[in-house]
C-alpha cells in the first residue's frame, strides 16, 4: 500500500500529527520534497518533537524513514535535528534513516542569499522563511549544486565546490555587494556536517522498489499544502518545490508507482504562515483568540500564524488538487469555546459571489462571504463517533459535503490517541 499524506491547505495543518498517528500501520515513511522551511510538531509518549527535515516515523520504533531525492538538505540543521531526537530517547541511526544520494544540499550561501534578498525586497518581500529553499532549488534547475552522494568522496569535489562559488559570488559580492563566500569554508562546513551521515546515504530509490514488490507499506509525508505547491498554490507566494501527491512517487525515488491512497489534511478552521492572499483572515481579537486557542505559531519559525474560519472555496480547490480519497480533519477540538463557528463559504470579487478558488488579480481582491454553524462545546474527552456531539457531526458532516470527500479521521487534541476513527 502507498499512501501519501498531504496538506490541503497553506501547510501547518497537523500532518506530522497524523503522519505519526498512521506510521503505526506502516513500514516506510518517505519524505519526498521541500526542506527545513517548515515543521511538523508531534507529541505522543516520548515526548513533544518538532521536526523539520525528519519524517515524523523517526518517533516510531520499528519504522525506516527516507529523505528523498526530491528534497533539499541543511546538513548543520539536519545534525541539530539528530541530535535534539537523540537526547530525547529517539534512534537515528542507518538502519532508522537513509538519505538518498540524490537530494540537494542547501548551502549556507543559499541561506545567505534568501535573507539578503528579502532584505532588498523589504515591504514587498514574500515571507520566506530565510532558510535558503528558494536560491537551492533554484540552483538545482540550473545544475550547478552538489547531491548528498557527493559527500561520499568529498574531497574530490573541491574543484567543483570552488566553480560554484566563483559563480555564486557574482550575485552575492557583485550584486548585493556582500563580502565573498569562501571555498574554503564551504568545504570546511561540508567535512563537520556532511561527513557524518555518510554512513546514511545511499540508492533509496531501489530499496523503495523492492520494498513495494515486497507489499511493504510506504507512507509518503508531504511538507506544507497545496496553496504553497509551486505550480498550483497562491504564486508567487509558494514553495519552491511541489507539494502535491501527485509528485510523491516522484520526489521519493519511485516514479513508476501510483498511490493507492492520498489523505488530505484540513484543520477545522483556517491558517497561514507567511505573506500572500489569504482570504478569509480574521483580525483584532477574533484573530487573537483563535491563534491562541490553536497555539497558532509557526513550528520551523515561531511566526505567529494568520487564522481565519474554515474556508470552503480554497479546500475544495486543495482537496481536488491532491487527489484527495479521504480526510483527516485536525483541531477540532479547537473551536470548543466557539458558540457560533464561522465559516466562509463564498468569495466576493468585484461585486461577484464566486465558489470556484481564483488565482492572481482576482484572487488578491477576492473578500470573504460567511455563514455560521451552531457550535458544539468540549470534544477533547471524545475517542468514539458516538461521543461526539450532535452539533459536531454536523460540522463534520457539513465539511464532507462542502469539500466533496470523506472525512475518515478527525482530531480532538494533539496528542497521539486524541483521534476518532469516523468509518
Amino acid at each position: 500500500m502507498l499512501t501519501a499524506i498531504v496538506g490541503v491547505n497553506w501547510g501547518d495543518e497537523g500532518k506530522g500529527r497524523m503522519v505519526d498517528l498512521l506510521s503505526e500501520r506502516c513500514d516506510i515513511v518517505v519524505r519526498y520534497q521541500g526542506g527545513n522551511n517548515a515543521g511538523h510538531t508531534v507529541v505522543n509518549d516520548k515526548g513533544k518533537f518538532i521536526l523539520n527535515l525528519m519524517p515524523s516515523g523517526i518517533l516510531r520504533d520499528g519504522t525506516v524513514n527516507v529523505l528523498g531525492p526530491g528534497m533539499v538538505i541543511d546538513l548543520e540543521h539536519l545534525c541539530g535535528e539528530a541530535e535534539r531526537l537523540r537526547q530525547g530517547g529517539i534512534s537515528v541511526t542507518p538502519e532508522t534513516l537513509k538519505i538518498s544520494d540524490k537530494a540537494t544540499v542547501c548551502m549556507p550561501y543559499h541561506k545567505l542569499l534568501d535573507c539578503l534578498e528579502e532584505d532588498r525586497l523589504a515591504g514587498k518581500k514574500f515571507g520566506s522563511t530565510r532558510r535558503g529553499i528558494a536560491p537551492v532549488y533554484a540552483d538545482k534547475y540550473m545544475k550547478k549544486t552538489l547531491r548528498m552522494g557527493d559527500l561520499l568522496d568529498l574531497e574530490a569535489q573541491a574543484e567543483h565546490v570552488a566553480d560554484i562559488v566563483e559563480w555564486k559570488n557574482l550575485t552575492v559580492e557583485k550584486g548585493y555587494g556582500h563580502e565573498p563566500v569562501r571555498a574554503g569554508e564551504i568545504m570546511d562546513w561540508l567535512r563537520t556536517f556532511g561527513l557524518p551521515w555518510r554512513d546514511f546515504i545511499c540508492d533509496t530509490s531501489l530499496f523503495l522498489d523492492e520494498a513495494a514488490d515486497q507489499g511493504r507499506d510506504i507512507l509518503f509525508e508531504a511538507q506544507l499544502g497545496a496553496l504553497r505547491d509551486i505550480d498550483f498554490g497562491i504564486f508567487p507566494y509558494t514553495s519552491s518545490s511541489s507539494t502535491i501527491a501527485a509528485y510523491a512517487p516522484v520526489g521519493a525515488g519511485v516514479p513508476g508507482r501510483k498511490l493507492d491512497r492520498s489523505i488530505g489534511i484540513m484543520k477545522a478552521y483556517s491558517s497561514c504562515v507567511g505573506e500572500g492572499p489569504f482570504t478569509c483572515e480574521f483580525f483584532g481579537d477574533e484573530a487573537h483568540a483563535l491563534r491562541e486557542a490553536g497555539g497558532e505559531y509557526g513550528a520551523a519559525t515561531g511566526r505567529p500564524r494568520r487564522v481565519g474560519g474554515f474556508d470552503v472555496v480554497a479546500s475544495r480547490y486543495g482537496v481536488r488538487v491532491q487527489g484527495c480519497t479521504e480526510i483527516a480533519l485536525t483541531k477540532l477540538d479547537v473551536l470548543s469555546y466557539l458558540e457560533k463557528i464561522p465559516v466562509c463559504v463564498a468569495y466576493e470579487v468585484d461585486g461577484e459571489r464566486i465558489t470556484d478558488f481564483p488565482s492572481g488579480r482576482r484572487l488578491a481582491q477576492a473578500r470573504p462571504v460567511y455563514e455560521y454553524r451552531p457550535g458544539f462545546g468540549d470534544v477533547s474527552g471524545c475517542r468514539k463517533k458516538e461521543e461526539l456531539p450532535r452539533e459536531a457531526l454536523d460540522y463534520i458532516a457539513y465539511l464532507e459535503k462542502a469539500v466533496g470527500c470523506p472525512i475518515k479521521y478527525v482530531s480532538v487534541g494533539p496528542e497521539r490517541d486524541a483521534c476518532v476513527e469516523m468509518f
